[in-house]
């Protein structure tokens, strides 16, 4: 058995595809540690696509979920790597330097769009008592945001850029407002824990704090989970456009018929079926038939990409999250305002 250490992919979750010595990698959107929704839409791809490739070529397949802790690489020992997507292009990036795998350009030109989507949203107590229905409103005195790390998570970062990215359209393009907004709102955030999990618990478990900041399929499946007596998703005007990246991997990919294997999983996701799979676990559907079918649970909303306000994830990565960036001053300034007497 060959092995591959993949040392620069950098997800929550990973699907093992195997077909004799031929696997697939697939890395979900979400990152949260205490309850991976994406793992059980994944379970549902899967089995789904076993009858799938069972019905049309008649050779069974063989799916094994495994997980990694956001952040930290993912590390298979594998046959063959052919099928990778990826939350966050800068993770593309990254993985287009590694001289074992290879990212063909499937995307550009685009001839799929990511096959499902995600935002950030706001998880309320039921009846939303501080009528809390847009970003502007989390910036007000009385309200306690709760809001996982961003210096630490995926969670709290896509947070952090779509606060952001609200405030810097609605003021025109103006950056010192945008800063200022943001600054705001952080000083209404409760510190969280540096897992995803830890705002859940907080916000739920022991009631802290009158919003989360929440992946729009995990505000759903909560608000499901605990009854709406309990809690309720708010849907802001605008939020950040999150879409995973489908790519398939050179290396390979065309050992034992590998590479038709991975080329089928892709093509399932945009299938009527997989996009249906996609809407029951609260991810927005590519599908325009089945973004219809599940509107009812997705108010329209202006959403914005991560290369259209921040020019994309490295220099969002750049600007904001590095050392001295620009959350690194809105904490600076948040510990001098804590200080003062």
């Amino acid at each position: 058995m060959r092995t591959y250490p993949i040392r620069s992919v950098f997800a929550g979750l990973a699907i093992l595809l195997s077909l004799s010595a031929a696997f697939a990698a697939l890395h979900g959107i979400s990152t949260s540690i205490s309850a991976d929704p994406s793992l059980a839409m994944y379970d549902d791809f899967n089995k789904a696509f076993v009858r799938h490739w069972k019905a049309r070529s008649g050779v069974d397949v063989v799916v094994k979920p495994a997980r990694s802790k956001s952040g930290e690489p993912i590390r298979a020992k594998v046959d063959g790597l052919d099928v990778v997507t990826l939350a966050l292009s800068y993770d593309a990036d990254a993985l287009k330097k590694n001289r074992t795998f290879m990212l063909p350009d499937r995307q550009k030109p685009l001839p799929q769009k990511s096959p499902y989507t995600s935002t950030i949203v706001f998880l309320v107590r039921a009846g939303n008592p501080k009528n809390l229905r847009d970003w502007g409103d989390l910036t007000r005195p009385d309200v306690q945001v709760i809001t996982s790390n961003p210096k630490t998570t995926q969670t709290g970062r896509w947070s952090y850029l779509a606060a952001w990215g609200y405030a810097f359209k609605q003021s025109g393009g103006n950056e010192a407002l945008a800063f200022e907004f943001v600054r705001n709102l952080f000083t209404n955030a409760e510190r969280a824990d540096s897992e995803p999990g830890g705002a859940i618990t907080a916000f739920i478990d022991r009631g802290v704090g009158d919003i989360l900041l929440a992946w729009e399929n995990e505000a759903h499946l909560l608000a499901r989970a605990r009854g709406s007596d309990r809690l309720e998703v708010v849907t802001p005007t605008m939020s950040i456009l999150a879409e995973p990246i489908v790519n398939v991997v050179n290396e390979v990919s065309d050992q034992n018929g590998a590479r038709d294997v991975a080329n089928a999983y892709i093509d399932f996701l945009y299938t009527a079926q997989a996009q249906d799979i996609a809407g029951k676990h609260y991810y927005r559907p590519r599908d325009e038939k089945a973004a219809a079918k599940f509107a009812r649970q997705f108010p329209p909303m202006d959403l914005f990409s991560i290369d259209e306000v921040f020019g994309g994830w490295k220099e969002a990565q750049n600007t904001h999250f590095d050392y001295g960036g620009l959350l690194d001053q809105i904490q600076r300034k948040q510990r001098l305002s804590a200080s003062k007497p």
